[in-house]
């Protein structure tokens, strides 16, 4: 007779602290390691800033603020770095671009659905997190913030049960991940052995026909130096319009454009689709996502048929508890979803799903020449390409080790504060009254 396992799982820590950073290391040298998680936040010689070659960008309209991406702001807020803390010591780190403003809103709101929580309840963190800032967010900084908070409770649920993150998600679909550049030099990306590269669109519609005739000369300039066979793809950085877009996705396909990514403003889905519409029957692919927030956003892109390709990025969209919905939620229609940057964080939720299938590396370094850590100097270990695949190290959470020598909490909160917080959270999680939920 079979006998009953009455042996139960083992006791787990709770979450004792969560802490919010801001780096005070600007960029200053010529590798390009100190911009952290903002890889706008360079010197004013980067390609990233637009030189020599301007940079296509919502405010390319404005002739003040055409040249220089970093002239209107693009850097204004600079990295959120957070850690939480359980009560037996383990940290995990997550990381966003929102800066001191992020910083106040995961120090004064929402710590208090944080501190004393079981770390393996995420969703529950998450839902609550998303559920209590929609009054002032929905998209942005808050959901920015809030990104940053999951990915270290993922980091630290890893850290606890001494495994990778894309275990934790179910595994791996793939030994190694390939992986693309973002670059100002097609031709060194090559040489470096990434699978494909992609360039920055120089000029948008107000630079007139003659912008026009400048894009295409650029783009197959670039095709000219790394051959046919290379993919390469144009970053269009929310700078265009619906007709520019097709009429340049047209002329551009002559030169083997492989895709043509974030052409609109995000909010644009009724635009997007009429690209998509346009292109049908072309071999170019219609890209955006990049700064698309939670699964309501992604959903409006999926079930308007707005993309072929999906592009979240895992610190800005809600982190991997909501990247992992919005894969989901894109598999049964075939649509790939390849993250914008993200570094570690987007690797391991590519590791895991099978409908990602290349990565983006954006090569940070000034003259686009050199593989530089995307999150600067914010990682002492950030897994980097090699010969165009990323190998992800076996190690617990994302596997990566925080460098504190720049970092500064600006509304630092007491420990007596955070006990009180968890205190009051421990308290709440008592029996409910049963009852029918609808």
């Amino acid at each position: 007779m079979a006998t009953i396992n009455k042996t139960t799982c083992r006791k787990f820590p709770r979450i004792k602290a969560v802490r919010a950073y801001i780096s005070d290391n600007k960029a200053s040298d010529d590798n390009g390691k100190d911009q952290g998680a903002d890889c706008h936040d360079v010197d004013d010689q980067h390609w990233i800033n637009g030189y020599p070659t301007p940079i296509a960008n919502p405010m390319s309209g404005y002739d003040q603020y055409a040249a220089r991406t970093k002239s209107w702001g693009m850097n204004a807020l600079g990295s959120l770095v957070v850690e939480v803390e359980a009560t037996d010591g383990t940290t995990g780190v997550g990381i966003s671009i929102v800066g001191e403003p992020g910083c106040y809103i995961v120090e004064h709101h929402l710590s208090r659905f944080i501190e004393g929580q079981d770390p393996r309840d995420v969703e529950l963190m998450w839902d609550q997190m998303f559920r209590a800032t929609w009054n002032y967010g929905r998209k942005g900084l808050s959901v920015q913030a809030i990104s940053a908070v999951d990915l270290a409770l993922w980091d630290l649920l890893g850290k606890i049960r001494q495994e990778p993150v894309y275990a934790l998600l179910g595994g791996k679909t793939k030994q190694r991940l390939p992986v693309y550049c973002t670059t100002a030099r097609p031709d060194i990306a090559k040489e470096l052995g990434f699978v494909g590269a992609k360039v920055t669109c120089p000029y948008g519609p107000s630079a007139g026909d003659e912008g026009f005739r400048k894009n295409v000369e650029f783009f197959k300039n670039w095709r000219d130096k790394v051959g046919p066979d290379f993919p390469l793809m144009l970053d269009c950085y929310m700078a265009l319009t619906v007709p520019y877009s097709i009429k340049l996705a047209k002329a551009l396909e002559t030169y083997g454009l492989k895709w043509i990514e974030e052409c609109l403003p995000p909010d644009n889905y009724i635009g997007y689709s009429d690209v998509r519409n346009s292109m049908r029957g072309s071999t170019v692919l219609l890209t955006t996502g990049e700064h698309e927030y939670s699964r309501y956003g992604f959903e409006q892109l999926i079930s308007r048929g707005c993309v072929d390709i999906l592009q979240p990025d895992i610190t800005w969209l809600g982190g991997i508890t909501e990247a992992r919905r919005v894969c989901a939620m894109a598999s049964p229609f075939d649509i790939m979803i390849i993250p914008h940057g993200s570094s570690v964080y987007s690797y391991h939720l590519q590791y895991a799903f099978q409908n990602c299938p290349v990565a983006e590396f954006i090569d940070v370094s000034p003259k686009a020449d050199t593989i530089s850590q995307y999150f600067g100097g914010l990682f002492l270990d950030e897994p980097l390409p090699a010969d165009g695949f990323i190998d992800l190290p076996d190690r617990p959470g994302f596997g990566v080790t925080l460098c504190r020598d720049t970092l500064r909490r600006p509304y630092q909160r007491t420990e007596e504060q955070s006990q009180e917080q968890a205190d009051r959270n421990i308290k709440k999680a008592v029996v409910e009254k049963a009852h029918m939920p609808f």
